[in-house]
């Protein structure tokens, strides 16, 4: 999907379910800009606070491309910033500090996603504003949380430190090897964002009900426990330690890998009846979850594969799914981008380059589709400090000498 094009055009006239909500986010990197970009594409207005000069640190990550100006806009900003006005304003500067608290004003939400205890010392935390706007919700992304008094509170966090410290690594670590970190994107941030929206829209609610806004505190590593939940469950039960059970790994086909997971006695009957192998049935080594894992390598893997041979990757998926066998293939990133699923479901968006480069940038769409609203239309990423003037001017009613002012002091973009 392109920006500006919509799918389920008959859902315009309903509106989105997040229309007339507006959140002030002074936000960096994912785990906050993720959320707030989902609530904007549920109908939310997002104004985005970065400094005036610098831009967030999302900005500089690479790979790159250049905005108008020739500035860096890296990748992380550019797949997490849809559908956001960007303002350019100096939390650090007594000047900006007074906008970011005026602003507030006119929003029902105040987001951050500083390392705990940032705002707090600008001047600009939930024990400043609440005070002021009893009915503000406040919400914090950060690695170990606001509140709780964590003895890690005022360690850095990329989604790197949350994944760690969950289990993931070590849970899935063989042998003497490394840990192999970041194994699926950033899901330390993604985890922590869709935890903020989901805190977000409850807040919200609950105002409703009750008339006074409240602080949402997330913890990067409070999502990654809850993301990873076997780890602790599994080891409460005294089985982390035990050898695996069932078949889940990824078998040859003749144009690549799929992926299987075998993990019920009924499947794994199925299957051995498929692939030509009923004496599997009635050997002892293939009597419990935990002998098809010891047979895989020796036995199970060179059947399937022999199997599989002449058969392509989807040919495999579909006949083990036609048996209740989950089983899905590998694709590249190239055959995702041009799977006919994701270009049905809408789940590229596809943002011109400014930079001179034919290809567009490609960012995820809304995994959340609802029936009665448009999936759409998106607007691209703001340069920084694109409206910072249209904002000051419309929420504020600042006159140009006084923007002019406020710039001449670096406070403003």
């Amino acid at each position: 999907m392109k920006l500006g094009e919509s799918a389920n055009p008959s859902a315009a006239g309903n509106g989105k379910p997040l229309d007339g909500v507006r959140i002030l986010a002074a936000e960096q990197m994912q785990a906050l800009p993720f959320a707030t970009q989902l609530l904007a594409r549920l109908g939310a207005e997002v104004i985005k606070v970065e400094h005036p000069t610098q831009g967030e640190s999302g900005r500089g990550a690479m790979p790159a491309m250049e905005d108008p100006q020739g500035r860096r806009v890296g990748a992380t900003f550019l797949r997490n910033n849809l559908n956001k006005s960007s303002v350019g304003i100096d939390l650090k500067h007594p000047a900006g500090r007074d906008l970011f608290i005026r602003l507030a004003a006119g929003f029902d939400v105040v987001a951050e996603n500083f390392k705990a205890g940032t705002m707090d010392r600008l001047g600009l935390g939930y024990g400043d504003l609440s005070p002021i706007y009893p009915r503000l919700i406040y919400a914090s992304v950060s690695g170990f949380g606001d509140q709780g008094e964590s003895p890690y509170r005022s360690w850095p966090a990329y989604a790197i430190v949350p994944e760690a410290m969950s289990g993931l690594y070590e849970y899935a670590r063989s042998g003497d090897e490394p840990p192999r970190v970041i194994p699926a994107g950033a899901l330390g941030d993604i985890s922590s964002a869709l935890f903020t929206v989901i805190g977000i829209q409850a807040a919200l609610r609950h105002r409703d009900r009750i008339g006074v806004g409240q602080h949402v505190d997330i913890a990067m590593l409070d999502s990654m426990i809850a993301m990873t939940d076997v780890i602790t469950n599994f080891h409460s039960l005294g089985a982390i330690d035990d050898e695996p059970q069932g078949v889940m790994t990824g078998f040859r086909s003749s144009d690549g890998y799929f992926a299987v997971q075998i993990v019920r006695e009924h499947q794994f009957e199925r299957v051995a009846e498929m692939i030509g192998h009923p004496e599997w049935l009635t050997d002892e080594r293939f009597s419990t979850r935990t002998g098809w894992y010891r047979e895989l390598e020796s036995t199970i893997r060179p059947a399937m594969e022999t199997w599989a041979l002449n058969m392509t990757r989807l040919q495999a998926c579909e006949a083990l799914g036609r048996l209740g066998v989950p089983a899905g293939p590998c694709f590249s990133p190239a055959e995702v981008v041009e799977d006919e699923h994701v270009r049905r479901r809408n789940m590229l968006v596809e943002m011109p380059r400014s930079d001179g480069v034919d290809q567009p940038v490609l960012i995820p769409g809304n995994p959340v589709k609802l029936s009665a609203m448009t999936d759409g239309p998106e607007t691209r990423v703001p340069w920084l400090g694109e409206h910072t003037d249209d904002v000051l001017v419309r929420e504020l009613g600042l006159s140009e000498s006084e923007l002019a002012d406020l710039r001449a002091q670096g406070a403003i973009a």
